[in-house]
């Protein structure tokens, strides 16, 4: 007998913590419960599900249940979509409030219970409750909620930021994780130990389920399962094909349901159903995702929102074969016929094992036996990296009122077995064999020795081949769908669209200011072709909603997005072009922004198809056959090089060339920021769409952004070199923090022209004397201090008011901050067409209305300077202006500690003893763009010694944040310059 064996023959007393956040955690628990109590031992189970999860398969008198909910999970609006903030919100309340009772309670519950260990699923306080107990802990999951909250709190601001933190700490005191399959990041964890597939087993037979539900074996049967929250959505029997018979999982007691929908009790035991049934509809959590891949039950999914568990469950799926994703318009409209067609071809192939449930018991026993179980192996690099990106991207999160704890930060010693992480992918560089560019034949253009399109040609020349049969098929969704989307026989077109690196100007461009931009190496391409709608290859979801509206070919928009699967988007979208019309025009912008804001999975299409729309809009133009794109941009995203703009650009480039739309540049630039500013919603200036649209290689685009007119191109010396590196803190231009800084901006050029305009009124009133500044007053006006008020009364963009004008008159004026509704009482609007005053938040003025009007003058210095002779004090100017620059990004709230740290480490190297002595060779840095994370730009000495440094800071970066980050180097040209490629497939000679 082994060393535990005497004890473990004693019954162990388990108490089992079970999250309130769906079934599925509570049908897993189910599992190792059973195998717990079939040893003898005995369980209290703490959960807020229902009973009959687990009274209905077991009857044990060592079960105890205990129903208390001591944490919310994720609050859904519905089936498919997660309400982050009353998430936040909800949890607040149900475990920060009342934290100290808890606490209080579960510690002396657990004495009570004498609990030989606590298992968490995943409740955080319980890893707490256990340790001030005296009781190990351990965990049994696939996900952690400091993971899922941390989107939640970067898209609701900083008010909950500290809930991620105890979450995590929480789980800290955890001194194993039992990891299942399809498992996401869970930095908080030290030792890891991974089980297979955790699934509840099979009790009936496929024949005694069919039969009780009075289902022939002739009969096609799907199980639709969404979480037991379908209420509202409207079933109809035309939504089966013939054959068909659907059972519906949550169904409320009253709703009724259309012939050959089948309510199922809520106590019946799904495995059961699942095993018996043919297909599986519904959205993936881990219960479901389990028993599917278990029993090889093909699952027609559907995403939901702001859930980050689903892409690890989902590419697991997929791997194995199991998967078809449903686009959420046709599961409401009922268009499910080509989906249950593509299900019933499936194979699915998971050969794992699915007895998560016993390994995981007989972990359980040995821990609460006093087995060490742990391996004490360094089970991840990218675990560490993850912990402290986390921790970073939360940091950058305004209000720094908690800092980064010091259990979450690792050891140093640990970070010294990070291996080095891979470059980016960020182009299709030596990914593929150039040579088999030669499948197509250029019938316009010119590659222009860019390997990146060469090899973006390669890449299509693959997805071809494999279609014709000259090559395996792609495994990838993407690749398979982007194989199937053009008809290879005909021409299809090809544009090209930087990045750019933000090099001074940034989020002065919406106040006017002059902006110094520089497009960037790494660029997206777009292949379009448009064929007429009787010859265009439909998707077959796309087919079967023609034949719904009567079978006439209509015109038809598909997108492939290759990259998707990096993140929760779907790598597809279609829709009919005429949705695009209203009553014969155009719908309106606001109408193209709910409709594609409608499944957020499929929000990015906004960004591609919204160059259709601002076309038909802006320049009349029509499109009356059907349009394929594949997009696949090797710009990376959140990183403040503006890859949205690069993908409008080389959009629209690619449209307006199939379409035969002669647009320049300038123009193309202008019409893609209605995209982002009016079909996306992002309040972004024009300086992205025109620096990607009109730059040059190695040459800054100096543009007045009043709206937009370029200046030309200046020449980046050569012994001047720009280099950007990447924070690893996601950028988002549509994010709170940048708009509510556009928005203080516009509230102070209104305060200025009140300001002005109410000093010009007392001017010509006869007892008026208003003291300005100067000490003057308005009796004692020369005509041009008039003149002066006179304009800044009419004041168009602020950074048109000299930095002296706003100091001596305006800046003692303005407050520091404004609550929305004040402001709106005083001054009725903001007059900014891009973004709205919440009437309950505040908004800084100062700081914000003082950045571009210095700003500006300080890129016209910078300009300057550019062009004068080559010095050491030319250097350290143009980078002294670029630190100011960034401590003014700082004072408005858009800083961050991963691009202020870069900034730290440039500023510790110029001014080394080593920089020094050699007479330096990185002069200065500042942050990028719309900020709040993404890259900082750093200027330099052009030679070895600078790009040694910039490694350098490189790894310091990555010593002290566990993240290697990404370096910009090198420039080329705008969609404009390299205008497009018309390219068709290359018939090879009969011999």
């Amino acid at each position: 007998m082994d060393a535990g064996g005497a004890e473990r023959s004693r019954p162990l007393v388990f108490a089992y913590y079970v999250t309130g956040h769906g079934f599925g955690h509570a049908t897993r628990v189910f599992e190792v419960v059973r195998n717990l109590l079939l040893a003898g031992h005995e369980v209290h189970a703490v959960t807020g599900a229902p009973d009959f999860v687990f009274t209905s398969q077991i009857k044990s008198p060592k079960l105890f249940l205990r129903k208390v909910l001591l944490d919310c999970g994720a609050v859904q609006a519905d089936a498919l979509t997660v309400d982050r903030l009353a998430s936040l919100e909800k949890y607040s309340q149900t475990a920060v409030a009342p934290r100290a009772s808890i606490l209080a309670t579960e510690v002396e519950w657990l004495k009570s219970i004498k609990a030989d260990l606590v298992v968490s699923d995943v409740v955080p306080v319980a890893c707490q409750a256990a340790a001030d107990a005296g009781i190990r802990s351990v965990c049994v999951t696939n996900f952690s909620w400091d993971f899922i909250y941390s989107e939640y709190v970067m898209a609701a601001g900083h008010h909950h930021r500290s809930i991620v933190w105890q979450i995590a700490e929480d789980y800290s005191h955890c001194e194993l994780l039992i990891r299942l399959p399809g498992y996401c990041p869970m930095p908080a964890f030290r030792d890891v130990i991974d089980v297979p597939l955790l699934v509840r087993k099979v009790q009936r037979s496929k024949e005694e389920v069919r039969k009780e539900l009075g289902v022939g074996d002739d009969v096609k049967l799907l199980i639709f399962n969404f979480g037991g929250q379908p209420a509202g959505w409207s079933l109809k029997e035309e939504f089966l094909p013939p054959g068909w018979v659907c059972l519906v999982c949550g169904a409320s007691d009253k709703q009724s349901l259309p012939p050959r929908f089948i309510k199922l009790k809520k106590d019946v035991y799904t495995p059961d159903v699942i095993a018996a049934s043919d297909c599986m509809l519904g959205k993936i959590g881990y219960g479901t995702f389990s028993e599917a891949l278990a029993y090889k039950l093909p699952f027609i999914f559907v995403r939901r929102d702001y859930f980050n568990e689903e892409p690890f469950l989902r590419n697991m799926l997929e791997y194995y074969q199991g998967g078809v994703e449903m686009i959420r318009r046709d599961l409401l409209t009922g268009r499910w016929k080509p989906y249950l067609e593509r299900a019933l071809t499936l194979k699915p192939c998971y050969e794992g094992g699915i007895n998560g449930g016993e390994v995981v018991a007989q972990i359980l026993e040995d821990l609460a036996v006093g087995k060490t179980c742990a391996s004490h192996k360094i089970s991840g690099a990218r675990r560490l990296r993850d912990a402290i990106v986390l921790g970073y991207q939360l940091q950058g999160v305004p209000g720094r009122d908690v800092s980064i704890p010091d259990w979450y930060s690792l050891a140093e010693n640990e970070l010294g077995l990070l291996k080095a992480l891979p470059r980016a992918a960020t182009s299709l560089e030596n990914s593929l064999p150039a040579g088999q560019t030669g499948e197509f034949e250029i019938l316009h253009g010119d590659l222009k020795g860019f390997p990146d399109t060469q090899n973006f040609l390669a890449s299509l020349a693959s997805d071809m081949d494999s279609v014709l049969g000259h090559s395996p098929t792609h495994h990838t969704r993407e690749h398979m769908a982007a194989a199937a989307l053009f008809n290879w026989q005909e021409e299809i077109f090809v544009a090209r669209a930087p990045g750019r690196l933000d090099v001074m100007g940034g989020i002065a461009d919406y106040s006017g200011s002059l902006v110094l931009q520089m497009p960037i190496r790494e660029a997206c391409h777009v292949a379009i072709q448009i064929s007429h709608p009787s010859k265009h290859k439909l998707w077959k979801h796309a087919q079967a909603r023609q034949e719904i509206n009567g079978g006439t070919p209509t015109p038809v928009l598909q997108i492939v997005s290759f990259g998707s699967e990096l993140s929760n988007r779907g790598p597809t979208f279609d829709m009919d072009l005429s949705d695009l019309m209203d009553g014969g025009q155009p719908i309106s912008y606001e109408k193209a922004r709910a409709y594609f804001a409608r499944d957020p999975s499929q929000k990015w299409a906004a960004y591609v198809a919204g160059t259709i729309l601002v076309l038909m809009r802006e320049l009349g133009a029509r499109f009356d056959n059907s349009i394929s794109i594949l997009v696949h941009s090797g710009v990376p995203e959140g990183k403040g090089v503006s890859s949205s703009a690069a993908v409008e650009v080389a959009t629209m480039s690619a449209v307006a060339a199939a379409h035969g739309l002669n647009i320049t540049p300038k123009d193309l630039a202008l019409l893609c920021q209605k995209v982002e500013n009016h079909v996306v919603g992002a309040p972004c200036g024009v300086m992205d769409q025109m620096a990607s649209a009109c730059g040059e290689a190695n040459k800054l685009l100096a543009m007045v952004c009043q709206p937009a007119e370029v200046l030309g191109l200046i020449d980046i010396p050569p012994h001047v070199q720009f280099w950007g590196i990447d924070s690893g803190i996601r950028h988002s231009v549509g994010g709170t923090d940048y708009g509510s800084v556009r928005i203080g901006a516009f509230m102070g050029r209104k305060m200025i022209k009140s300001t002005a305009s109410s000093v010009l009124s007392k001017t010509s009133s006869e007892d008026g004397s208003q003291q300005l500044g100067n000490g003057l007053n308005s009796e004692e006006m020369e005509d041009g201090a008039k003149q002066l008020l006179e304009a800044e009364a009419t004041l168009d963009y602020l950074c048109n008011l000299p930095p002296h004008r706003f100091e001596a008159v305006y800046g003692t004026k303005l407050p520091e901050s404004i609550a929305g509704k004040e402001f709106l009482e005083k001054y009725v609007g903001h007059d900014d067409t891009v973004t709205v005053i919440d009437e309950n938040r505040s908004y800084g003025v100062k700081a914000p209305t003082r950045h571009p009007i210095y700003e500006n003058f300080r890129v016209k210095t910078f300009k300057a300077l550019l062009t004068a002779a080559t010095s050491d004090d030319q250097l350290a100017s143009l980078g002294e202006l670029m630190y100011q620059c960034h401590y003014s990004y700082s004072a408005c709230g858009l800083g961050t500690t991963g691009t202020d740290r870069l900034v730290e480490l440039v500023q510790e190297m110029q001014h080394s003893e080593l920089s020094q002595s050699e007479g330096g060779t990185l002069y200065g840095a500042k942050i990028t763009g719309g900020g709040s994370g993404g890259a900082v730009c750093i200027v330099g000495r052009n030679c070895l010694r600078s790009s040694e440094q910039i490694l350098q800071i490189q790894q310091k970066y990555k010593d002290a944040t566990g993240f290697l980050p990404y370096v910009f180097e090198g420039s080329s040209p705008g969609a404009g310059k390299f205008g497009y490629l018309k390219i068709c497939r290359r018939i090879p000679s009969q011999n």
